[in-house]
């Protein structure tokens, strides 16, 4: 895994937001890492948009690890 990688950092080593559901106002804990949350109060699933490097950084596999790498691009393609 590459060391320094400032577009990746946030998928690595995952921030933490607490966001509202828009369909009940719940608080729901969303990791920078996480494609969707289901919200425990209404069911409703919060996407979260991870707009990264792994679309195009020939390393991202490396740097990311296989299954986030995976999980991104099934997202983007899907």
């Amino acid at each position: 895994m590459l060391d320094h990688c400032p577009g990746a950092t946030n998928l690595r080593t995952p921030t933490l937001s607490i966001r509202k559901c828009p369909q009940c106002g719940n608080e729901v804990e969303v990791f920078s890492n996480d494609l969707k949350v289901t919200c425990d109060n209404c069911g409703f699933i919060i996407w979260n948009d991870i707009a990264s490097c792994v679309q195009w950084c020939k390393y991202a596999k490396e740097c990311v690890g296989e299954e986030m790498y995976r999980k991104l691009v099934e997202r983007k393609e899907g």
